[in-house]
């Protein structure tokens, strides 16, 4: 089997045999935190476990602590969440959501290339591209023998120190917020509107074909230059509300070959809980 580290196609996935796959679904609704639940319930790819964004890929706990909306899971906590979905290292993670504009596939896939572990991919298209092949769906609950997992993460690919950001040399920040809350035209969910001083605006849903696939490497690239103009990608990191859809944005870049940018876990959520940090509004 050909080892998949950033996306697969839906022809791909459903060519591996079951033994080889850990599918995880990652489907999510903000404005109704059980709906992610009732859908994979509904019907979900075959042998797919579920993955809560606020549960599993989040610790909700620490929220008060200003990393944002939804805070990192402790390495332990992840590893934890590893074990009971029975995951090992041989097998191929595959993460999906719903499809076009959706959140938390990226945020599991970047988790896992955190914790060290490359075998993880995102289902180019999600749900949406599974279904319209005419694929098969299920509705029971696979039980899945649990393992020991204990991984620890990679410090040098995330930063959650608010300082660092402005620190000697700075990193070039990417928004993946839509270009009106960049701006701070609205702000549905944060208590301010706008921006770090200084980052730059490439919204997530940019990523994406009209058919909710991901743009070809190549035009990606063209298209990340076109905003970041000749910095290195690993001066690059990520930002959006609350360090989940910024994960798209990542791994649109390494799709394209730009390998090495990094996340500002915190992301705007977490900026704006001090309010004494300046807050940008306009265009770049």
């Amino acid at each position: 089997m050909t080892l998949k580290t950033t996306l697969i196609d839906v022809a791909t996935l459903a060519a591996l045999p079951a033994g080889e796959v850990l599918i995880v679904d990652c489907r999510v609704d903000l404005a109704d935190r059980a709906q992610g639940e009732r859908l994979y319930l509904a019907g979900h790819l075959p042998g797919a476990v579920h993955a809560d964004l606020e549960r599993d890929l989040s610790d909700m706990s620490r929220v008060p602590d200003g990393l944002g909306r939804h805070p990192l899971p402790a390495a332990a906590a992840f590893s934890a969440v590893l074990g009971r979905w029975g995951w090992t290292p041989q097998l191929q993670v595959v993460c999906y959501d719903a499809g076009p504009g959706a959140l938390a596939a990226a945020r599991l896939w970047w988790l896992l290339r955190l914790a060290g572990v490359e075998a993880v991919a995102v289902l180019d298209g999600g749900y949406a591209a599974w279904q319209a092949a005419g694929q098969p769906l299920a509705t029971d609950v696979p039980a899945r023998t649990p393992t020991q997992v204990m991984l620890g993460y990679d410090a040098r690919q995330v930063i959650v120190d608010h300082a660092a950001l402005h620190a000697a040399p700075s990193p070039l920040l990417l928004d993946a917020r839509a270009a009106a809350r960049y701006r701070g035209d609205i702000e549905p969910l944060d208590r301010a509107a706008g921006h770090v001083p200084g980052a730059l605006n490439r919204p997530y849903v940019d990523n994406l074909l009209a058919d909710g696939h991901f743009k070809p490497p190549a035009q990606l690239r063209a298209e990340f230059a076109a905003v970041l103009g000749d910095a290195m990608p690993d001066r690059v990191v990520h930002m959006c509300g609350s360090g989940v859809t910024a994960c798209y944005n990542l791994l649109a870049m390494e799709h394209a070959g730009l390998h090495g940018s990094r996340l500002y876990a915190p992301s705007w959520s977490g900026w704006v809980s001090d309010p004494s940090r300046p807050v940008a509004t306009g265009n770049a």
